[in-house]
């Protein structure tokens, strides 16, 4: 019969040896589960911080409202595409023009070469608009999805109910009588001739299908949406065109639009969610605007002033003195006035509104009284001795009346935005400025002879 095994006595030492090891390995499984864990958080945390996170980093923040990086980068590119679409229409006029339309290749080209400027101005631009969009909050000033709609299918060119007719709105004109003083001071009839010509600004355009631009100004005060129709260039010798028939643009033509449109900005990350916001804020804009005008009257403070360009201030200084002492102001414009335009005729100006001339100069004449001469004021232009000969309200027209609007708009917007405290810019916003899409600029010597 075979033996039975001994059972094996198990001593407390034992068993406390086991349960020592027990626990440690627990332990290593717990670490080493830990430190995997770790390690896929810190390859997640890697990925989203690349993507999701990266984009929702803010790179400026207005009270409680942040602009994020995704935002950021989204309207730099819809800025820069603006800006090469309208060069590539500048290079077709000037090709068919002459260099007349350089000044207009050159801008872009400034703003396109630093990117990092860029990028701050546009910055600061989409900072206005949450500024407009929180004032107009305060206001209980909405945007609904069908004003958005509307605005989308305008810049598309497609009217449902059909294309609007432009009216006209007739202005009462208001020819002011010449006092004693004016008339003891000039004898020549006012014209209203403005010499000092404001900088020229131009408005980026995207060109969108069929024959349509959509007009957007990035951000700020005066951006604007709004469709016009495409430049077309004639060659040298002018042809006539043939007559076409016009075909309907249809629901479904106005969708291929849209829809060719955001395939050709795909590869730039802008969808139509973003285009519809940027219209969004163009609306609000324009609510916020016609609220802060609302109490303005198609009127204005105007003066008639004339004035002597010099090169120097020291001949200007000269000029002054002469006057001083009795000089007659149009003998001494006709001798020494820079200014061709009107230095035959007494230097005159004629009758200006706020927002027209220099604000150097514009600050000047309108402190000066009626017959006051300045002292030489310095402006880009060079040195001016200004004399005002009349002051007074009179009414604006049209488009005088949308300048007050839109300066008095600016100036709300200027003051609110240097009055806040709560704006801050993070560093991080210039290490995230896109060069999408690229630009490459149009050789300067191609530009002079029309045709090429």
């Amino acid at each position: 019969m075979a033996k039975k095994p001994k059972p094996k006595i198990v001593s407390k030492k034992h068993l406390a040896r086991l349960e020592r090891e027990h626990i440690q390995n627990r332990n290593i499984m717990i670490a080493a589960s830990t430190i995997l864990i770790l390690v896929i958080a810190v390859i997640v945390y890697g990925v989203l911080s690349q993507t999701v996170l990266f984009d929702q980093q803010p790179v400026a923040r207005v009270g409680s409202d942040v602009i994020t990086t995704r935002q950021f980068e989204m309207q730099v590119r819809f800025n820069r595409y603006q800006l090469i679409q309208q060069y590539t229409q500048y290079q077709q006029m000037v090709a068919y023009f002459g260099s007349s339309m350089q000044s207009y290749l050159t801008q872009i080209e400034s703003q396109l070469s630093d990117p990092t400027s860029y990028g701050s101005t546009v910055l600061d631009q989409m900072i206005d608009n949450v500024i407009i969009r929180q004032e107009a909050q305060k206001r209980g000033i909405t945007v609904s999805t069908a004003e958005v709609d509307e605005k989308l299918q305008e810049a598309f060119g497609y009217y449902p109910q059909g294309s609007p007719t432009p009216s006209l709105t007739p202005t009462v004109g208001n020819s002011p009588t010449m006092d004693a003083t004016q008339l003891s001071l000039v004898s020549i009839t006012p014209t209203p001739t403005i010499t000092l010509t404001p900088t020229i600004t131009f408005t980026p355009t995207i060109t969108l299908p069929p024959t349509m631009t959509l007009t957007y100004t990035p951000g700020g005060p005066t951006d604007n949406l709004a469709p016009t129709l495409a430049p077309t260039p004639t060659g040298p010798t002018p042809t006539e065109a043939p007559t076409t028939t016009e075909t309907p643009y249809t629901q479904a033509g106005y969708q291929a639009a849209v829809k060719n449109f955001l395939d050709g900005v795909k590869n730039l990350s802008i969808a139509e969610n973003d285009l519809r916001w940027i219209f969004e804020n163009q609306i609000y804009q324009q609510k916020v605007s016609d609220a802060v005008t609302a109490d303005l009257k198609p009127e204005d403070t105007k003066v008639w002033a004339r004035h002597i360009l010099v090169a120097d201030e020291a001949t200007a200084n000269n000029i002054e003195s002469w006057l001083s002492v009795g000089g007659n102001f149009a003998h001494l414009a006709a001798q020494y006035s820079t200014d061709t335009s009107t230095k035959d005729i007494g230097g005159d100006l004629g009758w200006f509104g706020k927002g027209v001339m220099d604000p150097t100069f514009e600050q000047a004449a309108f402190a000066l009284k009626v017959g006051e001469i300045s002292q030489p004021v310095q402006t880009q232009y060079g040195w001016h001795i200004i004399q005002v000969l009349g002051n007074q309200l009179m009414p604006l027209d049209g488009t005088e009346f949308q300048t007050l609007k839109q300066t008095t708009f600016t100036n709300w917007l200027t003051t609110t935005k240097s009055s806040r405290k709560d704006i801050t810019k993070y560093d991080i916003w210039s290490q995230r400025v896109p060069t999408e899409p690229l630009f490459t600029p149009w050789p300067t010597q191609d530009l002079s002879t029309p045709g090429q």
